[in-house]
């Protein structure tokens, strides 16, 4: 599917309340990841990615879910400020089984770029294919002279051409890479731009285990928002890294030469489990000169510090690894596989050092809550966001601000990487009224 913007599938009305409703089915999909090559995957309503889902922040959203796999299945509701019990895992959620039908029904709070997934044996269930873009628009909507959406994934296929066995201690110790990249589930697909026009791109990175180091061929383009929506201001940049699970939105453009094909590119990036070279997920070919009438603002929302001064942390998240005799090693927080982590109160500020003692890096994911990263390794970040995912280095530590809000009940922190998640490198801890 290489349409610049995929299509959104007549799977949504409203009602008198204005509620916006969908549809979705998981179940299998033939897959074709390029033109004339299929594998056998899951999806939503038969495709790969799922349908964009697009609400309106402030106003109520259903999303009437039947699970036709063979398997149990949950959706987690990835980046969105929700109530505890539509987070979408199996600490809040009895798993949706084979032929049941379940309704997640919530109001997002934000406008921004998020998506959704399984949240149950997630390591193949997301691999084949079961992973969506779900957008929520503000009234005063940012709108320059087109749009993207973007949803990175790369597929492990096999020499048969199907989708890979999986599992095998490297799979368990590196994550799972693949050798077929994709974008919108579509192998190096091609995308058009009009020279001198400037669009919004919202991109996702729907992989597994794959860091991407994006690059646009080396043409500048200015990052506007992150997980939690926008920045304060532009940023200028030629490369931004895109951690599994994260997000980003670009503001790319105006490109100079019509004719011209620009590379969308991962460049390397070591993350601890080996190197490799540039490598290509599409391309962007420049088409015939049109007028612009992008204003993109100097200033894009005012972000308060949550942490203006000298403060003490509240809690120590220690992320690590161990031998195990009986699965070969695990990975750990705190020293546990699946941690339950003490229980913190609604409306009093965490001030989290979540510590890497690892030879690797780790991508950590807090549910339904945004973070103002305030260091990492005693570095500032360059600007201030909000974010729920964060890469954490190597033996490197990030602290992290934020304020459980009045939604109590049962949340989630992991690393996403999936396999490590699986391993082990999850807790779960309570959000409790005082």
């Amino acid at each position: 599917m290489s349409r610049d913007v995929m299509s959104r599938d007549r799977v949504a009305w409203s009602d008198a309340r204005r509620a916006v409703r969908y549809r979705l089915e998981a179940g299998g999909v033939e897959w074709e990841i390029a033109p004339g090559r299929t594998v056998r995957g899951y999806g939503f309503n038969g495709q790969v990615p799922g349908p964009i889902l697009e609400a309106k922040q402030g106003l109520p959203l259903e999303i009437e879910f039947t699970n036709r796999l063979p398997e149990p299945t949950v959706i987690h509701w990835h980046g969105l400020r929700i109530p505890a019990a539509m987070d979408g895992t199996e600490v809040v959620q009895r798993p949706v089984q084979p032929g049941e039908t379940f309704t997640y029904r919530f109001t997002p709070p934000d406008a921004g770029t998020f998506w959704y997934h399984p949240h149950a044996n997630e390591t193949e269930q997301l691999e084949k294919g079961l992973y969506g873009a779900l957008i929520v628009r503000a009234a005063d909507e940012l709108a320059l002279d087109g749009e993207k959406i973007l949803v990175f994934d790369d597929l492990r296929v096999d020499r048969s051409g199907r989708i890979a066995k999986f599992g095998g201690l490297m799979d368990r110790h590196n994550g799972r890479e693949g050798n077929v990249r994709l974008i919108n589930g579509t192998s190096e697909p091609e995308f058009a731009i009009a020279a001198g026009q400037i669009e919004r791109w919202r991109i996702v990175n729907a992989s597994s285990a794959r860091y991407v180091r994006l690059s646009l061929g080396g043409h500048p383009f200015q990052i506007i928002g992150t997980d939690g929506g926008f920045i304060e201001a532009p940023v200028p940049a030629e490369k931004v890294l895109l951690p599994p699970g994260d997000r980003v939105e670009l503001a790319v453009g105006p490109f100079a030469q019509e004719g011209d094909i620009v590379g969308i590119d991962d460049l390397p990036y070591y993350r601890g489990t080996g190197k490799k070279g540039v490598e290509r997920f599409g391309t962007i070919r420049i088409g015939p000169r049109k007028a612009s009438t992008a204003r993109l603002p100097p200033r894009l929302r005012e972000i308060a510090p949550l942490v203006t001064g000298p403060t003490s942390v509240t809690r120590t998240v220690t992320l690590g690894f161990r031998p195990s005799l009986r699965r070969g090693f695990d990975f750990v927080i705190d020293g546990e596989r699946h941690h339950h982590d003490e229980p913190v109160n609604v409306g009093e500020l965490q001030v989290w050092d979540v510590v890497n003692t690892t030879q690797i890096d780790h991508p950590f994911h807090l549910h339904g809550f945004f973070f103002q990263v305030l260091e990492i390794n005693g570095q500032k970040p360059a600007f201030r966001s909000l974010e729920d995912v964060i890469n954490v280095p190597p033996k490197g530590t990030a602290r992290i601000a934020w304020y459980p809000d009045d939604r109590p009940g049962m949340w989630m922190y992991h690393c996403h990487i999936l396999e490590h998640h699986a391993a082990g490198m999850m807790a779960h801890f309570e959000v409790k009224r005082p």
